[in-house]
């Protein structure tokens, strides 16, 4: 199976310098991440637990003598200039994801110089992992870093969420931003997505014996018209019409328990009763897999695993017939704990528990995914990283 090299610190130094000419002044980094349960959950204000990832976003800035700012893609192998306080998109490329940093920024009174950016990094792009958040966070740390701004770290992710949502237009909710800025080596995050609240979760995985595995069916997914937003339109809806079912206003399907969707479930029409059965019973199953992971029942976690993709695939109806696959072959290894997509779904990635001395055996089953579809997966094993930080 296919495997991705970190991208080092040396690496974008010399990239920057090919393309610029001269050394950096900044290099700040930012993981991806996985979530290992808790999907589509962060916007209705619950719960999720993803960790930070061992695939990161690199990007180096340095002065420039122009007015500009001058971006390179080692990924795309592709350039953007702009001025500083423009606000114009790109054309929904990766460029969007920097223009809109830049123009949040702005927009708050923080104006960038203008300057050189060198963005490299091997999150895989369009598989669920949040290559976006890394890039936005990425861009962030250089940019408050090369201007002397000093943001909080909590108003980094905060406003890297709002470069999304208000600027290339996902409405996504915090998770992934939070989980870039804040992951810990080892751990997972326990994330209330109304408070922010979060806490580090050991997840012990050498000790338990079992491997987090990320396995790309190779499906791209782009979340601005793959549904994402109309999911999340149909959950506002849902909050409506519970709220005059229970009589008081909900500011979110974070306040309906599985006991009062039961009992007023037939208020709302499908597939609105669907999508709000999915957010309801995965904020229960994420309280109860922190729970069981916090006791060492990695069994436990496992089945938590399977019962989130099936809502994810037949209530929320976000998983596609090859992730599905994907997933139904990695359940049939011995030694596979849990499986399920991960991230929006629409295509992207699964995420498995698996025990490591049945990877092998796991890689076979992804052989026979091959076979079935023509497409070629590949595996990740995974680290808990630390989060955001400064490397220059």
């Amino acid at each position: 199976m296919a495997t991705i090299a970190m991208t080092s610190l040396d690496k974008v130094q010399g990239a920057f310098s090919s393309k610029f000419g001269g050394k950096p002044a900044v290099v700040a980094r930012a993981p991806g991440r996985v979530n290992l349960i808790g999907e589509h959950t962060d916007y209705n204000g619950g719960f999720v637990f993803p960790m930070a990832i061992s695939r990161q976003t690199l990007v180096a800035a340095g002065p420039s003598d122009g007015t500009s700012i001058d971006v390179q893609s080692v990924q795309f192998r592709e350039a953007d200039s702009f001025a500083p306080g423009a606000s114009e998109k790109a054309g929904g490329s990766w460029r969007d994801y920097v223009r809109g940093v830049v123009a949040i920024a702005d927009k708050l009174g923080y104006r960038a110089r203008p300057c050189k950016l060198l963005v490299d990094g091997d999150v895989p792009l369009g598989s669920g992992l949040s290559s976006s958040a890394a890039l936005e966070v990425a861009v962030f740390g250089a940019l408050d870093a090369f201007n002397g701004w000093d943001l909080p770290k909590m108003d980094i992710a905060k406003l890297a969420q709002r470069a999304e949502n208000d600027f290339v237009g996902v409405n996504c909710g915090i998770m992934d931003q939070l989980v870039s800025v804040f992951g810990q080596e080892d751990c997972a995050l326990f994330v209330d997505c109304r408070s922010l609240e979060f806490r580090a979760i050991p997840l012990h995985l050498a000790e338990n014996g079992v491997q987090v595995a990320i396995l790309d069916s190779e499906v791209p997914r782009t979340l601005a018209t793959a549904g994402y937003n109309e999911r999340r339109a149909q959950c506002e809806e849902g909050v409506e019409l519970l709220s005059k079912a229970l009589g008081r206003q909900l500011d979110a399907l974070r306040d309906v328990s599985e006991v009062e969707f039961a009992a007023h479930q037939d208020a709302l029409p499908m597939p609105i009763r669907a999508r709000v059965r999915h957010v309801v019973s995965e904020n229960s199953r994420v309280l109860r897999a922190v729970t069981a992971l916090e006791s060492g029942d990695v069994a436990e976690f496992g089945q938590l695993m399977d019962r989130s993709h099936q809502s994810l695939r037949d209530d929320y109806e976000v998983s596609c017939e090859e992730l599905d696959l994907l997933v139904a072959l990695a359940r049939k290894v011995p030694g596979v704990l849990g499986a399920r997509l991960t991230g929006a779904g629409f295509g992207g990635c699964a995420v498995a528990l698996v025990r490591s001395d049945a990877l092998s055996h796991l890689q076979q089953a992804l052989a026979d995914y091959m076979r079935q579809t023509g497409l070629t997966p590949t595996i990740w094993l995974c680290d808990a990283a630390s989060g955001a930080s400064r490397l220059l």
